[in-house]
């Protein structure tokens, strides 16, 4: 009994030592937001990708001359199931709170200010810029909406039957939507969309910033759009990422209604979705459901999604949550009970990639919150077992890419964007289709999935 209750003393302090660790960590996050939210310098355009610092290596950053011909301005496509402002101080024109139905529209991200063409591709190529490049939301239109949900019913003699007035409404919504989708592919190069889901402590505003940086250094050759949903940004830290959480959960279905829509949209040629931090954990419970459904209608869902790349940044996702989502109706045939073949359906024409830093400050965080073994988006190469590795390299699809190197912002979590060296690699994946391996995207493999970043001397 005394070796027991010694045992389980030292297990206390440890315990006592381990909350205070977090409480401390939890506090210089609280600061750091603090200071963040309270900081008057606008936001800036992400560091120049390693890529475009090369002189000799792209002739431009943006060529598509559809972009070159309209104003410096990213013009967004968004989708968004966050409430309209109430607050009338707040200059942004959805905030925190969720809306039972989704909108869809145009929001502007202005660079500047006063900043031509040529000045801003000039500054797009240089690590040291000459000046500054401020992000600002600009003109932001709602285009249509989607009936509030739940859809109103109708009793009829044999059964319930969706109202027809909230029936019209959807159709109605849906064609304005498509409408709009189909003119911007008739001007984009590639005839695909690009489509970023953000993660936790997010506005709008900043949402959008990150989905223009990166629609910019793609070149501006795509359909950009942007699906933002209700991640607190505001209130005590605990309590706020409590509530996200949960919002999260409500984000799915409309993201998944938004997704089919998508896909049936004459004229596209393929969808590449990115997703950050708790946004992954959204998206991939999205596409679970998509891919499901697909499945069970006897319909492969690489022709239904046309889903070419899938790139999650920093995950906040659980390692055994993620490994039941990337093989779920693997080990569960009867699910798949029209589906006409014993070969496995197919459901992404190009890769999935997962960058993943295991210096992500707030990732250990919610690894903490969540008493989770591990995040699959601060996993190490040690992590990720030979044997798991190798039953996944048959899928041919999956590529994890740790980076390991110093922080290149406040939580080492927004790496994709402020990381020249990560940023260079997203951008050769989705704008120039490179292959790991390739020139330009010389890694280093320690694994059969597994990828690192060299290391770079100081």
């Amino acid at each position: 009994m005394y070796f027991t209750i010694g045992f389980e003393g030292i297990h206390l302090i440890e315990r006592c030592a381990v909350k205070k660790i977090f409480l401390a960590r939890l506090a210089l996050i609280s600061a750091v937001l603090l200071i963040a939210s309270c900081a008057s310098k606008p936001r800036q355009l992400m560091p120049t990708p390693l890529i475009y610092q090369d002189p000799g290596a792209v002739s431009a950053v943006v060529q598509h001359e559809e972009s070159l011909r309209s104003s410096t301005d990213v013009d967004l496509f968004y989708i968004t199931n966050r409430a309209k402002e109430s607050d009338p101080e707040s200059v942004l024109p959805y905030g925190q709170s969720r809306s039972s139905s989704v909108a869809f529209g145009s929001a502007r991200v202005q660079i500047g200010p006063d900043i031509s063409w040529e000045s801003l591709e000039s500054e797009s190529r240089r690590s040291v810029r000459t000046r500054d490049l401020d992000l600002s939301l600009g003109k932001v239109k709602e285009i249509g909406r989607f009936p509030a949900e739940p859809y109103n019913v109708e009793v009829r003699a044999d059964g319930l039957y969706r109202s027809a007035a909230d029936m019209r409404v959807h159709y109605e919504a849906k064609d304005m939507f498509q409408a709009e989708l189909e003119k911007r592919l008739a001007r984009s190069k590639t005839k695909d969309v690009i489509v970023y889901v953000h993660g936790f402590n997010e506005t709008f505003a900043t949402a959008a910033y990150t989905a223009a940086e990166l629609c910019h250094f793609l070149g501006r050759e795509s359909v950009c759009a942007l699906y933002t949903w209700p991640a607190s940004s505001t209130g005590n830290f605990l309590t706020s990422y409590t509530s996200t959480t949960e919002s999260a959960r409500y984000a799915e279905d409309h993201l998944r209604k938004m997704l089919r829509v998508l896909a049936s949209t004459p004229g596209l040629n393929g969808v590449h979705l990115l997703a950050h931090s708790r946004g992954a954990a959204v998206l991939m419970s999205t596409l679970r459901g998509l891919f499901i459904e697909s499945v069970a209608a006897g319909k492969e869902p690489i022709n239904t999604l046309h889903i070419d790349n899938l790139v999650l940044f920093s995950p906040d996702i659980d390692y055994d949550l993620f490994a039941q989502d990337i093989t779920a109706g693997l080990s569960d045939p009867d699910m798949y009970s029209v589906w006409p073949s014993e070969r496995l359906p197919r459901a992404l024409r190009g890769r999935f990639t997962v960058y993943s830093s295991p210096h992500d400050r707030a990732l250990l965080v919610s690894q903490f919150l969540f008493r989770s073994t591990m995040r699959i988006g601060n996993v190490r190469t040690e992590n990720i077992s030979e044997a798991v590795q190798r039953y996944l390299e048959p899928f041919d699809r999956l590529d994890i890419i740790i980076y390991q190197g110093d922080r290149t912002d406040a939580f080492g979590h927004s790496y994709f964007t402020s990381n020249p060296r990560v940023s260079s690699d997203v951008i050769q994946l989705l704008r120039f289709g490179k292959k790991l391996g390739d020139q330009g995207r010389d890694l280093t493999k320690v694994g059969p999935i597994v990828w690192k970043f060299p290391t770079v001397e100081k």
